[in-house]
């Protein structure tokens, strides 16, 4: 384990969305639930963790459960990589479409 503080600060990352999101604090067992916050960590890494957790709320998932997002993480981290690949290709196809226009107008 690298950092043993990193999940613990992932679950407090988890728990301040929540707290944004809904208003109240969720009630976690910290101490279990680190266990599960270090899997996916060591699947992901620590700053990949934090990404996809800001994005998973940024979800409609209904309560944004943390157990949803243990067990989904990996797919949750394909869509995400899916839609940022396609914003890509939605902004170079758009800047490769404007130089077409500019350059059709001289």
């Amino acid at each position: 384990m690298a950092n043993e503080k990193e999940p613990y600060v992932l679950i407090g990352l988890y728990e301040s969305l929540y707290k944004e999101k809904y208003g109240k604090k969720p009630r976690i067992n910290k101490f279990r639930e680190k266990w599960a916050m270090q899997d996916v960590i060591d699947s992901v890494g620590y700053d990949r963790a934090v990404e996809l957790l800001v994005y998973y709320f940024r979800t409609n998932k209904s309560g944004h459960p943390l157990n949803f997002f243990f067990y989904n993480f990996d797919r949750i981290d394909f869509l995400k990589k899916e839609i940022d690949k396609d914003k890509e290709n939605r902004r170079t196809l758009r800047e490769a479409t404007k130089k077409l226009v500019e350059g059709g107008q001289e």
